[in-house]
């Protein structure tokens, strides 16, 4: 068996990009899966699953897919009601609601079971799913690089406080974060970021905005705005005190939650706006090099887009999960979704959208009769092989050409298909320092290209 060191650029990143010519990004085009929606809620304590919150991983040492969400378990619940109904019915919720945060697990990541796990008694009872009562938007991760096993799994909730876990189910008293008095009232959560060295924790603030008031300040008329802000620490104990890295640029789109994911060298962000007018929810995608400073792929632009037709799963709100798993043919986003309006009755449900692989962003031609062309910056090169994934359609094609530091051509490819890591460029083309590629498109998405160089055999 061989292995393979990968370096995988993704187009959506700007540093790839030196020039363009009739060529814009898109955001990519998500599919919902048919089993949708996957999860409901179905319990007696799942009163609401309101933004769900989910976290969910594929643990290889299990084999098992795993999910931690964050229900109401006291809170006025839509079950039943039709459309009529909640309209004549205002929702006003519960006083005192409360949340808790479940877990399922799933062999396929499709059909979820929701074990008893007698830990917490709701109502007289501990036949249920709950790991702990109380906390708000709570994030999960597994931290691969714990050296104790007690701190395996890794959590941040409203407070901001933060607990660890051996097995994801019994969970230390949690330690409250200092330096940090913010609301994070929504899905916070923690990341590893390895070009950093440090954990990374993204959680809300609010600002004030220039809107003007006009009548009466209420709950949804009024000139806040809610802002991602960023966290850090070395240990997971000392933490930085909070920066805005989003702020609310647009005062009736609001960045409402981020999850946070590195993949491809890169920081991308799946984050829910909240529409203040319709009172709608959709998942935007971000990306950034260093945790701080955020770009937004098509700021306006859906990466998942709520159905059109009320009371249907996913009509009224979309939240992504913490976070995307990658398979081998394809992304999965697993998401919060909700039949309703944010702030009005609504059932809620997890869902399942994906995307082909790397398929977050790609540039294509701005005018389809006319050819597109992208070239990269010079890249440190030493004779690796060249993958590409793009997408081609019917008569449409992606050439690319090898260019050294002397500006020469030194060889072309062509391709006429859609392709996921498809060989492109042989191994040792050249033993230039530096080169440049330069793709020409037409009728077609280009995604992302890899070098790849094999490292021998291994036992």
């Amino acid at each position: 068996m061989q292995t393979a060191n990968k370096q995988r650029f993704l187009l959506l990143d700007e540093r790839n990009v030196a020039t363009t010519q009739n060529v814009q990004l898109k955001i990519g085009s998500v599919t919902k899966h048919d089993a949708n929606p996957l999860m409901v809620e179905d319990k007696p304590w799942e009163k609401r699953f309101d933004n769900f919150y989910g976290n969910i991983l594929y643990d290889t040492s299990d084999e098992l897919f795993k999910c931690w969400y964050s229900p109401f378990i006291i809170q006025q619940s839509a079950k039943g009601m039709s459309l009529e109904e909640r309209e004549k019915i205002p929702y006003t919720g519960h006083e005192p609601p409360e949340m808790g945060v479940c877990y399922a697990t799933s062999i396929d990541g499709i059909v979820w079971e929701k074990h008893h796990l007698g830990l917490v008694e709701f109502e007289n009872s501990a036949e249920n799913n709950l790991i702990c009562r109380g906390p708000h938007g709570m994030g999960v991760f597994k931290d691969l690089r714990a050296t104790k096993k007690t701190q395996r799994y890794k959590s941040i909730f409203q407070g901001l406080r933060t607990s660890t876990s051996q097995d994801g189910l019994k969970w230390s008293k949690p330690r409250h974060i200092s330096r940090n008095k913010i609301a994070g009232d929504t899905h916070n959560n923690v990341i590893w970021a390895p070009t950093l060295k440090k954990y990374v924790g993204f959680t809300r603030t609010w600002g004030e905005t220039d809107r003007l008031l006009k009548g009466p300040k209420t709950k949804t008329n009024h000139i806040w705005g809610r802002q991602v802000s960023r966290i850090e620490s070395s240990d997971f104990c000392d933490w930085s005190k909070s920066e805005v890295v989003i702020d609310c640029t647009v005062w009736e789109h609001q960045p409402y939650a981020m999850p946070v994911f590195f993949h491809a060298n890169i920081y991308i962000g799946l984050m829910a706006v909240h529409d203040q007018s319709t009172d709608r929810v959709w998942t935007e995608l971000t990306w950034s090099n260093d945790t701080k400073i955020w770009h937004r792929v098509n700021e306006g632009t859906a990466l998942i887009e709520g159905s059109p037709r009320p009371l249907d799963y996913d009509y009224g709100c979309i939240f992504a999960c913490a976070t995307p798993l990658f398979l081998k043919d394809e992304i999965r986003i697993y998401y919060g979704g909700s039949d309703g309006l944010h702030s009005s009755w609504r059932n809620g449900c997890l869902a399942l959208a994906t995307l082909r692989p790397d398929g977050f962003a790609g540039y294509q031609p701005m005018n389809p009769h006319e050819v597109g062309i992208i070239t990269t910056p010079p890249l440190d090169y030493h004779g690796q092989a060249i993958n590409v994934s793009a997408d081609v359609s019917h008569n449409g094609w992606l050439k690319a050409h090898l260019i050294n530091s002397g500006n020469v051509r030194i060889a072309t490819q062509i391709i006429n298909q859609s392709v996921t890591d498809a060989l492109l460029f042989q191994s040792s083309v050249t033993v230039a320092d530096k080169i440049q590629i330069e793709f020409e498109l037409k009728g077609s998405t280009l995604y992302s290209f890899l070098f790849l160089e094999k490292l021998g055999a291994t036992v």
